[in-house]
């Protein structure tokens, strides 16, 4: 029984796998029926191919027609077609953007550990434009950096902190200065912005070995090597008028453009010039203290900030061909003139008083048209029986200090020596020590047979408050001042104690 079940099993597999006519024409084949000169089985064979092939079509046709007369029957297939076609699109689009997405990572990875190609919303788009003028920086004597990687090796840095240090965020949580304000003389306050220490390295990098080697105008003073307020005072000395013009906003007015716009002059390509001159600025800063956390908003655009060591040699950088143009018309008239970062001084005889309108109008006209603007409250003209000043130097017959204020200098030193510094105060400042020692150093670049009677009791009230340890050591690890060296022999009393200081 079983044999014969599965005999009649196998039949109907042959017959599924061709047709029943062609099984039985096998099959009589097989036992003899036809011999091979009888028959032409292979035609046999074609014919009943052929049928099968149009009776399965017959049977698509008719199975379609079928489902298209069953409406519902029709749409549910096709959503059903439609749904397995889309899951198998979108699985496939899902796995290339996946892969896309990998690859642009590594691609992105790559090229920030080789280059600089985004530094914040409106300074990364011309990032890729490394056209340096090569022999125009040779013939300066400036290094040749034709890229952000050349910098950050010039600077002994990495890429990824020449990128943190240059970024320009909208909000941060960190902050690259400290920001604190001073007493002006004129009263209100000035807003100083102190680098901190990693920028500050970067800066002093641009200042020694790129701004220092331009030359400046001969009759800028402020911050130039081997320049001071004293020279400054100088050439003003026994004139019989003085005429001092302040510039209003002076480091706000230097955007982060005019910045760019000195390294690009110099040679350098769009990517250096814009690094440095997103380390050289900053932007109006708020803070703001949200849900525990404080951040750094920034607001506006980014100029230069008072207080970075690059400021002052950039706007004399800037305001050279207004110091040549201003140098002309004070000539002109015959008048001498000279600019200490915001303090534009000339000075003349009595030939040239009726001179003073005009080279006071075309003054106006040469620093407006240079982007700058004058101080419409700080304008003096100072005449010989007048007490006439230069840069806080008094100039009627030679460099000397404010009578009144020398006076009020020695008393307060005496007070602090008597009572200590609590509740003591230099021209409004937060920290007397500072002050006072700052102070003392103008008197004895002024007049040294004066100076140095102060200098040596103010280092002996630093010393008693630790003042010295604390901020002139500072200072001689940064190179600013330096005498540690076992053959310095110090003249005076103020460098002995420094030199003490510095050897333990």
């Amino acid at each position: 029984m079983s044999n014969s079940t599965e005999r009649r099993q196998e039949i109907y597999d042959k017959i599924r796998q061709s047709s029943k006519q062609e099984y039985i024409i096998s099959e009589m084949k097989r036992l003899g029926f036809w011999g091979e000169d009888n028959v032409d089985f292979d035609k046999v064979d074609r014919f009943f191919k052929k049928e099968s092939e149009l009776s399965k079509q017959l049977h698509d046709l008719l199975k379609k027609e079928k489902s298209v007369e069953d409406t519902e029957a029709f749409i549910a297939a096709k959503h059903i077609e439609r749904k397995r076609i889309s899951k198998e699109k979108q699985k496939e689009t899902k796995e290339k953007r996946a892969l896309e997405r990998i690859e642009k990572a590594k691609r992105w990875q790559l090229l920030k550990n080789e280059d600089i190609i985004y530094l914040g919303e409106g300074y990364s788009h011309q990032l890729n434009d490394k056209n340096t003028a090569t022999d125009l920086l040779k013939a300066q004597g400036l290094p040749v950096l034709e890229s952000a990687n050349d910098i950050a090796k010039a600077m002994k840095i990495s890429l990824g902190e020449l990128r943190f240090l240059a970024y320009s965020r909208k909000n941060s949580k960190t902050s690259h200065y400290k920001r604190f304000k001073v007493a002006k003389k004129s009263g209100g306050h000035r807003l100083i912005s102190a680098p901190m220490p990693r920028l500050k390295k970067a800066q002093h990098y641009i200042l020694e070995h790129i701004l220092n080697k331009i030359t400046m105008h001969p009759k800028a003073h402020g911050c130039v090597l081997e320049k001071s307020i004293l020279s400054n005072a100088l050439p003003h000395v026994n004139k019989d008028v003085v005429i001092n013009q302040d510039l209003k906003n002076f480091f706000p007015s230097i955007t982060y453009t005019r910045i760019k716009g000195v390294f690009k002059a110099m040679g350098y390509s769009e990517q250096v010039s814009i690094l440095f001159a997103l380390l050289c600025s900053e932007p109006k800063i708020l803070d703001i203290s949200l849900l525990g956390e404080h951040y750094f908003a920034q607001q506006g655009h980014r100029f230069l900030p008072q207080g970075s060591p690059c400021s002052p040699a950039i706007t004399n950088i800037i305001c050279k061909k207004m110091d040549y143009r201003l140098d002309g018309l004070g000539a002109k008239y015959g008048f001498t003139y000279s600019r200490y970062v915001d303090d534009i001084t000339f000075s003349g005889d009595k030939n040239q008083f009726s001179k003073i309108t005009a080279l006071l109008k075309y003054s106006k006209k040469i620093v407006t048209s240079e982007n700058f603007t004058l101080h419409p409250d700080k304008l003096r003209i100072m005449k010989r029986h007048q007490r006439q000043e230069v840069t806080g130097v008094v100039v009627n017959e030679k460099p000397n200090i404010n009578k009144a204020s020398l006076k009020r200098f020695r008393a307060l030193i005496y007070q602090i020596e008597k009572d200590g510094i609590k509740g003591k105060t230099w021209n409004g400042g937060a920290n007397v020590l500072a002050e006072i020692d700052g102070y003392a150093n103008f008197i004895f670049q002024i007049d040294q047979e004066k100076g140095r009677g102060f200098k040596e009791r103010v280092a002996k009230i630093l010393a008693q408050h630790n003042y010295i340890e604390k901020h002139i050591v500072t200072y001689a690890k940064e190179k600013v001042v330096v005498a540690t060296s076992s053959d310095a022999k110090p003249k005076d009393t103020f460098l002995k104690k420094l030199f003490s200081i510095f050897k333990k």
